[in-house]
């Protein structure tokens, strides 16, 4: 079929038309698995595969440090997590650059080789993770076999004023979703997707750039807990 539509296209060009995939045409796609341990084994192997590769950029990532600078001013360091980092450049650059407390997280036990790494699925909830960091950032959404689920437990890990930094180029459009990449969404339909999960729980917030190691245009969404979520946390803190 491939060899068919690149000699149809070649056809249709001139008129200015193409012949696409309906899943390219979405405004978002989820590739469904047969089971969760199809799913880790597809990403731990593929992370093996691309664990030299980072995709991570240092313009986006020095773009995340003046937001979260300004966002948190009276914070002299602030702590963070990573997921999906593979080979932990994102920590290392923000540690390094910035001064910042972080750590990421890698599905493979390939984390083990890589300082500030834990190997850990970022869907799941840790404990030791709830309200504690300033700020989760990932550029791994696409690797989420459940985005809501996932965003969900980001959310939760963040403090009252903590802000989730959620990376999204082009390049992570439903045309490219697949069983390495499950999930795919348009960057422009990504906060509808939010409001429809988090309603007002959620305020959304976006810099757009241009990924300084491939040319991607970049959205950064900056995503906090609203004033009433997080009165709620509080309240729930002293309680506690």
């Amino acid at each position: 079929m491939g060899s068919l539509r690149g000699v149809l296209n070649r056809l249709l060009r001139p008129s200015g038309y193409e012949l696409v995939s309906r899943q390219r045409l979405a405004d978002s796609h989820l590739h469904a698995y047969e089971s969760y341990e199809q799913y880790r084994e597809i990403q731990v192997r593929h992370n093996r595969r691309k664990v030299e590769r980072v995709w991570a950029d240092e313009g986006t990532l020095s773009r995340l440090c003046d937001e979260l600078r300004k966002a948190m001013p009276e914070k002299r360091q602030l702590r963070g997590i990573c997921h999906g980092t593979r080979n932990g450049f994102e920590q290392r650059f923000l540690a390094d650059h910035a001064g910042f407390d972080v750590i990421g997280t890698e599905i493979s036990d390939t984390a083990e080789r890589f300082d500030r790494t834990v190997q850990w699925d970022f869907h799941d909830v840790n404990d030791e993770w709830l309200a504690v960091f300033d700020f989760v950032y990932t550029n791994a959404l696409d690797h989420a076999y459940d985005p809501a689920l996932a965003i969900e437990t980001w959310l939760n890990q963040l403090s009252a004023d903590g802000v989730l930094a959620l990376e999204i180029t082009e390049a992570n459009g439903p045309g490219e979703s697949s069983k390495v990449d499950p999930f795919g969404v348009r960057p422009t339909v990504l906060p509808f997707m939010l409001c429809d999960w988090f309603g007002h729980d959620v305020s959304i917030g976006c810099v757009k750039g241009v990924k300084s190691n491939n040319g991607l245009r970049v959205w950064l969404f900056l995503i906090r807990k609203s004033r009433l979520t997080v009165k709620a946390q509080r309240d729930a803190e002293r309680s506690g």
